[in-house]
């Protein structure tokens, strides 16, 4: 038969349960405290960049790469078809203006110079030659109409005579009519002579005017073909730099090939590459901010090449400090295109927080907790996001990348 529990053993039965369900309260009311501070993620201060916002003026800008370029470049090709004898400077040399370059076998230009001298001597002397034939013709045209002029005086004076003995019936009609035929004659002859001076004088003239055009021809292909052959000795005609020239003595060239580039390191422009996505914003003129190392320069567009290729738009960028001493030829630069101002907005630090104009998710920074607030960005420069909404002046927040805590609501800052 059952026999009473012992009154020790009930209670200690009975102060196990309540020490049992103490714990499990206990336990209970200890995760109610903790676990929001559990659930919450927790980032370390050092581990994320904070940056208050701001008052003040802010630039959007596209971003570019860009090539510091000497701002004159001279290209020096071949005037004719030579052989390369000697290299004289190689590229990196410093240059003075009418330093030779190279030396080059220019024998055939040197011969086709004798060949246009020869030619214009012999045309010169062929010139002197038809002058002096003219000049026979004209004169002796000249001894015929003189000698014409006085048989006609001599004819018409016996024509008088003739006149006068036929009135006293002393000439017959037959010699009186022979003396008028004879005057008649000799005026006709006299007209002849007269009129072949005159189409031989201006034969003369135009014979005398083709041989002018043929020598000047000719002076002047001799006078282009030394002025080749000088320049078949390539010299730098401005102080500057060898960037590029020929290196292998004996090569065949043809003309128009470049012998050498002369580059004038005393100024430069900047070449850039911008994304054909920007293309519409581009023009002439825009305001442009270069950042040489820790250096910041000035500059406009000056051009923007019509061609896009690759996806991207070339333009040149002329600085305004062409000659800052941080400028170094092939140096490769950040390029940043103003495309507008404002004098006076909210503006906060540039990060990877945002990506650019429009709504994004930031944590504002309150005491010890990143609170996630929707902030509407605007502008954007190489430095500042302009802030349109959700940030006020003096307010901070997180603008490292938070990608990570996308989904929470705040952040622990420890």
């Amino acid at each position: 038969m059952d026999r009473p529990l012992d009154q020790a053993f009930t209670r200690q039965r009975t102060l196990r349960r309540l020490s049992w369900t103490a714990g499990t309260i206990a336990v209970a009311l200890a995760a109610l405290i903790w676990l929001p501070a559990l659930v919450t993620p927790a980032i370390s201060r050092g581990q994320v960049r904070i940056a208050a916002a701001e008052v003040g003026p802010i630039e959007a800008v596209i971003s570019a790469t860009g090539t510091v370029v000497p701002e004159v470049e001279q290209v020096i090709s071949s005037p004719v078809d030579a052989r390369v004898l000697r290299i004289l400077k190689t590229a990196g040399a410093t240059l003075h203006a009418g330093d030779p370059l190279v030396t080059l076998d220019v024998s055939e230009t040197r011969l086709a110079v004798d060949k246009l001298t020869q030619d214009r001597e012999i045309k010169a002397n062929e010139q002197a030659q038809k002058r002096l034939a003219l000049n026979k013709q004209l004169i002796d045209l000249d001894g015929q109409i003189e000698v014409k002029r006085l048989q006609l005086q001599s004819f018409r004076q016996q024509l008088e005579r003739d006149r006068a003995l036929s009135r006293e019936g002393l000439l017959s009609t037959e010699l009186f009519r022979k003396s008028e035929l004879a005057v008649t004659q000799a005026e006709i002859e006299l007209k002849q002579l007269e009129q072949s001076r005159e189409a031989a004088q201006i034969s003369n003239k135009n014979e005398v005017e083709g041989l002018s055009l043929q020598m000047a021809q000719l002076t002047g292909a001799e006078v282009q073909a030394k002025r080749t052959l000088d320049l078949a000795s390539p010299r730098a005609d401005r102080d500057g730099v060898l960037t590029w020239a020929l290196t292998q003595e004996g090569a065949a060239i043809h003309k128009g090939d470049v012998i050498a580039r002369i580059a004038d390191l005393r100024s430069f422009r900047v070449d850039a590459t911008v994304s054909d996505a920007h293309a519409t914003e581009l023009s002439a003129g825009l305001p442009v901010i270069v950042r040489v190392n820790d250096e910041t320069l000035e500059g406009r567009i000056s051009t923007v090449l019509p061609t896009i290729q690759n996806g991207v738009v070339s333009i040149q960028v002329a600085l305004s400090d062409r000659a800052h001493a941080s400028l170094r030829s092939n140096l490769r630069v950040d390029v940043l295109v103003v495309t507008a101002r404002k004098p006076r907005v909210v503006r906060i630090k540039r990060g990877p927080f945002a990506t650019g104009a429009g709504v994004q998710q930031v944590f504002v920074v309150r005491g010890d907790r990143g609170i996630r607030r929707p902030v509407r960005f605007g502008l954007a420069s190489f430095d500042y996001f302009e802030v349109v909404d959700g940030l006020a002046p003096g307010e901070s927040a997180i603008i490292s990348d938070m990608s990570d805590y996308v989904r929470a609501k705040e952040v622990r800052i420890r």
